[in-house]
C-alpha cells in the first residue's frame, strides 16, 4: 500500500528535521548515559531507573522512526505554483465572519502542521476544505457540528 504524502511548509520541514537531529544527537546519548548509570547500580531486574531509561529509549526510537517516515513522504508546499489570487496551501487568508462581523486570519497548512491555537488550520479541516481554491471576495458556507458558518474571503497573503 502506498504511503500517504505529507504536505509541509518549508518551516514545518525544518522543524521536523531539527527534532530528528535533536533526538538522534542529544536524546539518544542522554538515554544511553542513563542506562549505563542504571546498570552500574547492579541487579537490573528490580531497578526502576533502568526500566525508566529503557522505556524512554523505546519512545525515542519510535519517534525517530516516525519522523524518518514522515520526512520520506514529505512534499514541501511551493506557493509560487499557485495563482496569487487563489487560496492554497501555504498562504495566509483573511476571512470575515459574516455572522458576528469578526475578522480572522489563518495560515493554510497540511494536517501535520495544523495548530488552531496558532491560527494554522489544515487544508483537510472543514474551514480549510471550504476555502481551498477560492478567491478574494467569495462568500463561503461551512457546515460544522455547531451549525453553519459564513465567511467572506477578504485577502490572500503569500
Amino acid at each position: 500500500m502506498a504511503e500517504k504524502e505529507i504536505l509541509l511548509t518549508l518551516n514545518g520541514l525544518k522543524k521536523l528535521e531539527e527534532e530528528l537531529d535533536y533526538l538522534k544527537s542529544v536524546k539518544r546519548r542522554e538515554v544511553a548515559e542513563r542506562l549505563k548509570q542504571a546498570i552500574s547500580f547492579g541487579d537490573i531486574s528490580e531497578n526502576s531507573e533502568y526500566e525508566d531509561a529503557k522505556n524512554e529509549q523505546a519512545f525515542i526510537e519510535g519517534r525517530i522512526l516516525t519522523l524518518e517516515k514522515k520526512l520520506r513522504n514529505a512534499r514541501v508546499i511551493n506557493t509560487s505554483e499557485v495563482p496569487g489570487d487563489t487560496v492554497s496551501l501555504g498562504v495566509k487568508v483573511k476571512l470575515k465572519d459574516l455572522d458576528n462581523d469578526e475578522e480572522l486570519q489563518y495560515e493554510i497548512v497540511g494536517s501535520l502542521e495544523a495548530d488552531p491555537s496558532e491560527n494554522r488550520i489544515s487544508n483537510e479541516s472543514p474551514v480549510g476544505r471550504a476555502i481551498m481554491g477560492r478567491r478574494i471576495g467569495e462568500i463561503i458556507e461551512v457546515e460544522v457540528p455547531a451549525g453553519t458558518l459564513r465567511f467572506q474571503i477578504m485577502d490572500i497573503l503569500r
